[in-house]
């Protein structure tokens, strides 16, 4: 009986000693387990996508208009920087030509962008005339020449009149244009102040350095002091147009292609036209 009692004591020992082991077995893989499972929960995030940087070379007249866009275009791509070179178109056209960095050009007369594509800068079919403008003499806010139309500016009491050096700017290519085919070019030599933008023109007239300064309409709208003395006859001089290309040596031929594409998209003309550009159709 003694016997039996030990031999059923044993047995039972002997299963508990296995339940045990099996217990640590089971803890033990699920040890396993959760080491296995440990990599996965620290794998690192995918490497956000690098952000790219595009230089715009853009007629100065435009940089109101542009900056509205920046902003638009920028929030809704977040892995592109736009950065903004303004300035006169042909000194631009200069900039491109002697190897700046550009990977968009827009400028405020055909003919610089037609250079660039005949000397293979730009690709014929990479370049679109997209918007128009009009060319306007505006004079300081409290002006007390009289001045309403291009002959009072023979008047003795103009004794200076901004324009943009017709070289290189656009606007002032057409000033000298429309001067010139009202007979009025050479007499007013003395009293001529040139710039070496638009914007600059509208700063002489802003500050009181010049009476007058021939600009575009989308230029003095911009100014609180300015007004519009006269709209210069557009038959006197070249319609002013504003062609768009892709620089063929852009290192971001996607991302550039992408923003070309976006300016002439409905959401970025509608910007234009706000600040006074026209569409062409």
């Amino acid at each position: 009986m003694v016997k039996s009692s030990y031999i059923l004591c044993l047995v039972v020992s002997v299963m508990l000693v296995f339940a045990g082991c099996g217990t640590a077995s089971n803890s033990a893989a699920g040890g396993s387990n959760a080491g296995s499972q440990a990599p996965a929960a620290n794998t690192p995030s995918p490497a956000p996508a690098e952000k790219v940087e595009l230089t715009v070379s853009a007629a100065a007249s435009m940089t109101d208009a542009l900056k509205e866009i920046q902003k638009a275009y920028e929030a809704e791509n977040p892995n592109i920087k736009l950065n903004f070179n303004f300035g006169a178109s042909g000194a631009l056209q200069q900039q491109i030509e002697q190897g700046a960095p550009a990977d968009l050009f827009l400028s405020a007369a055909a003919k610089n962008m037609k250079e660039l594509v005949d000397k293979q800068y730009i690709q014929a079919d990479q370049q679109k005339k997209l918007l128009t403008n009009e060319l306007v003499a505006v004079v300081g806010t409290d002006a007390k020449a009289q001045i309403a139309q291009v002959a009072d500016l023979a008047q003795t009491d103009v004794k200076h009149v901004a324009v943009g050096i017709p070289e290189s700017v656009p606007a002032g290519s057409y000033a000298k244009e429309a001067l010139t085919n009202a007979k009025l070019w050479d007499s007013l030599q003395p009293k001529l102040v040139q710039a070496k933008d638009v914007r600059q023109v509208l700063q002489y007239v802003e500050t009181g350095n010049a009476e007058v300064g021939f600009v575009y309409k989308t230029d003095a709208l911009t100014s609180q002091k300015v007004k519009v003395a006269f709209a210069v006859d557009p038959k006197t001089y070249t319609p002013v147009e504003y062609p768009i290309g892709l620089v063929k040596a852009t290192k971001h031929a996607k991302e550039a292609g992408s923003f070309y594409t976006y300016l002439q998209s409905k959401a970025a003309l509608d910007v234009f036209v706000k600040y006074g550009f026209s569409v062409i159709q």
